[in-house]
């Protein structure tokens, strides 16, 4: 990953399914705001230019772990490119829930090469903070299965054979990429959060960690006269979710 020499600052969060971390980027992006940033919102998996394509794919049960390993990153590339680098090159302060690193925890624990996998993504600048929603499995699959009415079949792992159980095999896969993303704090200095800790005590830690870095930075303010930035975000409406 490249440096980012851009005006605008680049904030990510990452964590395996149930982790929280899209409650507190939500927080995050309102606070922001609030504070009279302008704040751009990105999130995995969201552009038009593959999305048909993954869903056919999904839908027929096309996948490899190469050919699912070089949609995603087409769909981040694209992104990345369009919508991610001109805001930060407007001096935005860009939020992502999910970045490179999901694609190095999740390809890799489908059996792709990790070296592969990161030189896909050589392109993409390191975030200015990087944050690891860390949360017990056990937990983290509590969240998913109560609030899911049933889990879809890549999202469960059931390619990779593990079980015959979807729930059996998401538990197994997710302690894949649990084991991917632990091994990733060191290699890319990710700032672990306690998964466990209650939702204002890790926002009240996302906030001082944010404080610090914006501390005497200058960026594109809101538009004077309007409560928000105005930019659209890569998805449907503004983050959210568990």
């Amino acid at each position: 990953m490249r440096i980012n020499n851009t005006p605008g600052k680049l904030i990510i969060v990452e964590g395996i399914d149930g982790s929280g971390k899209s409650t507190q980027i939500d927080l995050l992006y309102k606070w922001l705001q609030s504070q009279g940033h302008s704040v751009y919102f990105s999130e995995w998996n969201s552009s038009g230019l593959v999305k048909s394509t993954t869903k056919r794919a999904k839908k027929r049960k096309l996948f490899t772990p190469s050919t699912f390993s070089l949609l995603q990153c087409t769909d981040f590339a694209d992104r990345w490119e369009n919508r991610i680098l001109p805001m930060l090159k407007a001096g935005v302060v860009v939020l992502a829930d999910r970045y490179a690193f999901t694609a190095f925890g999740r390809d890799v624990a489908r059996g792709v090469d990790p070296e592969w996998v990161r030189n896909l993504y050589s392109f993409a600048m390191e975030p200015d903070i990087a944050l690891y929603f860390r949360v017990p499995l056990e937990t983290a699959i509590e969240r998913i299965t109560s609030s899911r009415a049933k889990l879809k079949f890549y999202e469960a792992g059931m390619d990779l054979n593990l079980s015959e159980s979807r729930i059996e095999s998401f538990t197994l896969f997710q302690e894949r990429i649990l084991n991917e993303y632990d091994k990733m704090v060191d290699e890319f200095g990710l700032t672990v959060i306690d998964g466990g800790l209650t939702v204002q005590s890790q926002q009240r830690l996302v906030r001082e960690i944010v404080k610090q870095e914006l501390e005497g930075w200058k960026g594109l303010p809101i538009p004077e006269g309007s409560p928000h930035m105005g930019l659209m975000p890569d998805s449907h409406g503004s983050p959210g979710g568990v």
